[in-house]
């Protein structure tokens, strides 16, 4: 069985990344942030474009269900 992830190239990794999350459309979510204990971290999702409602006013373990349910139910496909 072939999966939406097979389709797509994953993007590249920026160096701040954390966390990357992979959505049910074939895309990614990248946490980002300077480390684990910063409270600057954000998500962004490669397909849809959505990201973090405050952006670099969060700590991870906050952002990382965030990150986590919109990847849970993003069905957009990357257009790149």
């Amino acid at each position: 069985m072939s999966t939406a992830l097979a389709a797509f190239t994953e993007p590249d990794r920026p160096k701040n990344l954390l966390i990357r999350f992979a959505t049910v459309g074939g895309s990614y979510v990248d946490v980002t942030g300077s480390s684990k204990h910063s409270d600057k971290t954000r998500w962004n999702c490669h397909s849809c474009g959505d990201t973090s409602d405050r952006p670099e006013e969060d700590y991870l373990f906050r952002i990382r269900p965030d990150a986590n349910n919109h990847a849970s139910t993003c069905r957009a496909i990357p257009l790149k």
